[in-house]
């Protein structure tokens, strides 16, 4: 038994299951706004059991089709499977649980749902690859991640509607815009394995600048949120949170001192998400 919790701790380590706060806090806020309220405790249960499957299944998958990459990458050949801490077929049996995970929880929501769910995990097998074709990794990575407040749209109404649409899109952007930040350290392993990024095809200003672009059109998508919502005053005071944040996050690194990474990357994006969160619950309980 202490050698099967051993494996699950491993693999929970390297899909970095802690980061699943970057997009379950916008998937709930997509029910928030979908409910007009909370939703019904079935319904956020079978959300969150998608989510974590959806993530799940993608990060594993990523390790493990990347895992020759990553051996050859000083920065991540201390990974589990090129450390040979977690074996391949261990690897390929979590994805199959969590694929399965999340297709029983659409399942459990709604058909639209499960009839959306293999456009999810297309993208999520896309990504895995992108690298090795193309520099709009980072945007596959976001539309992977749009996925959590449409779907949970969708889980509570049962349509696709625009409102989930724009916020879909702000959560893109603001995922392609950190993934570009965080390439940044791997720019001349990258350039040296001819993989593909934004970093590689831009350079560091230009990939600074690109993202700075991109979470400046998520604060966009917000207020267009917000006009088509006719959302109110504590959702408007959450998104110039988030804007307060991401400013932070972008002084943190304005000259490429990636030394500052993890503030800039882990806490600022975690801290953005739950204030998303909470701003968008009491305008919706307010109201």
């Amino acid at each position: 038994m202490s050698g099967t919790i051993r494996r699950i701790a491993i693999f929970l380590e390297m899909i970095k299951f802690s980061h699943t706060i970057f997009a379950l806090p916008f998937a709930l806020t997509g029910a928030l706004l979908a409910a007009g309220g909370i939703p019904a405790a079935r319904q956020i249960f079978w959300i969150v059991m998608a989510m974590v499957g959806a993530r799940t299944a993608a990060m594993a998958m990523n390790r493990l089709i990347d895992a020759n990459i990553d051996a050859c990458n000083p920065r991540t050949a201390g990974r589990a499977i090129p450390a040979g801490l977690i074996g391949k077929g261990l690897t390929l049996f979590f994805i199959i649980a969590a694929t399965a995970l999340m297709l029983f929880a659409a399942t459990m929501l709604n058909p639209l749902c499960l009839k959306l769910s293999p456009i999810a995990i297309f993208f999520l097998v896309l990504y895995s690859y992108c690298k090795r074709f193309t520099s709009l990794a980072h945007i596959v990575l976001g539309i992977c991640l749009a996925a959590a407040p449409i779907g949970a749209w969708v889980a509570i109404r049962g349509t696709l509607d625009a409102p989930a649409l724009l916020l879909g899109c702000a959560v893109l952007f603001w995922v392609a815009g950190f993934d570009i930040l965080y390439a940044l350290q791997d720019l001349e392993f990258d350039r040296s394995a001819s993989l593909h990024s934004i970093p590689v095809l831009l350079g560091v200003t230009g990939s600074l600048w690109t993202a700075r672009l991109f979470h400046l059109i998520m604060i966009g998508l917000l207020v267009g949120l917000v006009m088509v919502m006719h959302l109110g005053g504590m959702f408007v005071a959450g998104i110039l949170v988030a804007a307060a944040m991401l400013l932070y996050e972008h002084l943190l690194l304005r000259d490429g001192d990636l030394s500052k990474l993890d503030a800039a990357f882990f806490n600022m994006n975690g801290y953005i998400s739950v204030a998303i969160l909470l701003f968008t619950a009491a305008d919706v309980l307010t109201r």
